[in-house]
């Protein structure tokens, strides 16, 4: 797609879909009254469907402008359970509460496994995220947080009775409601400006101990974290959001009405679109920009072109097959090869240019022992990730796209500042 399309689409926010059974079919959906708010405040929903294999294809949903998360399954607990997060549950217990919760307890770990990369792919790119329900706790579980697998056993066990709280109740699902603590100098605190609200609920896990990135907004009387964000990556006119609700603003509406029960019930939602159009705004600024070389004075143009011609003169070796240069002509040499022993930064596409010349060897001795070298290390890393599943390979990739993102934009500073910092290169300007 060309760059000038991308610049009149609307801002679309990822959504992954919930799996059920109908009519002996799977049946793919997502809750009618997160779609009807997105596309109210200026977005464009994009539904990833819960299929086997689409977390290997989420490339091809971009551009990724927001992504929600919200309803679905439990987590599998082997993403956050560990020896010192024991959930402290008899095997009693846990069949008991795969019993009373039968339609959230079966595991779904495609679905697992691709909001948990698009939550990970949010944290590296600082994609606007909202997570309401099960999606604030795969926010959590992304950043090293853990959960309760069962709120009623882990937490209401050790409350007061006065304290217990009824966090899912099945038999009225839209108008159960329960009280939270609005914490002060929140964005709940802002939108709902009270604080003690009613709110809907409908899980039985929770966040148990919540990433240290995070920051709790609200709380349920039993203590359970029921809001929580990362204010420094929260500033929706800049585009940056990232934020969990355990309880569903949007389903909190008066009895027989689809009036909210609060103003601030759909701000959330508000904000976070907020969020998703500034960030296209700013991912769209930088889409078909060229780049422009720095200015150099003449002299260093000069020496530009000196070390030109030396790598010029190592290609020209290389592909004749000499392993060592006339005499006359080793002089030449000797400015490439200082200038790759400098360690001067280099810009993306100058690297690629100094590529192309055959720049990335330092004399034509020994680049063919520097060709076995990387041979040899390439058979070992393939051995390696041989044995990866397609999983970690993936996690990988976006590891190494983001380092290679980093590297490009601190390679360009320093080239800039080098040029800037050139005495000769100011008294041109």
């Amino acid at each position: 797609m060309a760059p000038e399309d991308l610049s009149v689409i609307l801002p679309r926010v990822v959504i992954v879909s919930r799996r059920c059974v109908r009519k002996n079919k799977f049946v793919d959906f997502v809750g009618e009254y997160h779609l009807d708010l997105i596309v109210s405040y200026g977005a464009v929903p994009v539904i990833v469907p819960r299929v086997s294999g689409v977390h290997m294809l989420l490339d091809s949903f971009e551009p990724i402008h927001g992504v929600l998360l919200c309803e679905g399954e439990d987590i599998d607990p082997s993403l956050y359970a560990g020896d010192s997060d024991s959930p402290g549950l008899s095997p009693d217990e846990v069949e008991e509460i795969r019993r009373l919760h039968s339609s959230d307890t079966a595991i779904d770990r495609e679905k697992d496994t691709i909001e948990m990369r698009l939550a990970k792919l949010c944290l590296e790119r600082n994609i606007p995220y909202l997570g309401i329900c099960r999606g604030s706790q795969v926010l959590n579980v992304a950043c090293g947080g853990t959960l309760y697998q069962d709120v009623e056993r882990e937490v209401a066990r050790g409350c007061a009775p006065g304290k217990r709280v009824v966090h899912m109740n099945y038999d009225d699902y839209d108008g159960h409601r329960h009280p939270v603590t609005i914490l002060e100098k929140t964005p709940l605190h802002d939108w709902f400006e009270e604080e003690e609200i009613m709110v809907n609920s409908y899980h039985h896990q929770g966040v148990k101990r919540l990433a240290q990135r995070f920051v709790p907004m609200a709380y349920a009387p039993d203590g359970l974290i029921e809001g929580f964000y990362d204010p420094d990556a929260y500033n929706p006119d800049e585009g940056k959001f990232i934020m969990g609700l355990q309880f569903h603003p949007e389903r909190m509406r008066k009895p027989g009405s689809e009036q909210f029960d609060h103003p601030g019930c759909p701000s959330a939602y508000r904000e976070f679109v907020k969020a998703v159009i500034a960030y296209q705004k700013r991912v769209n600024g930088h889409i078909g920009e060229v780049p422009q070389p720095p200015k150099l004075n003449v002299e260093m143009e000069k020496k530009r072109k000196v070390i030109v011609r030396s790598f010029s003169l190592a290609k020209d070796l290389y592909n004749a097959g000499k392993s060592s240069p006339n005499p006359s002509k080793e002089s030449e040499l000797e400015p490439g090869a200082e200038f790759l022993e400098s360690n001067t930064a280099l810009s993306r596409q100058q690297e690629t240019r100094l590529k192309q010349m055959g720049a990335t060897v330092r004399n034509s001795g020994s680049y063919i022992e520097r060709l076995r070298l990387n041979e040899d290390r390439e058979k070992m890393a393939r051995k390696v990730l041989g044995k990866m599943t397609l999983e970690q390979l993936s996690d990988l990739m976006s590891f190494y796209r983001m380092m290679e993102r980093i590297c490009s934009e601190v390679v360009e500073w320093k080239l800039q500042e080098l040029v800037g910092n050139d005495p000769s290169s100011e008294a041109q300007g």
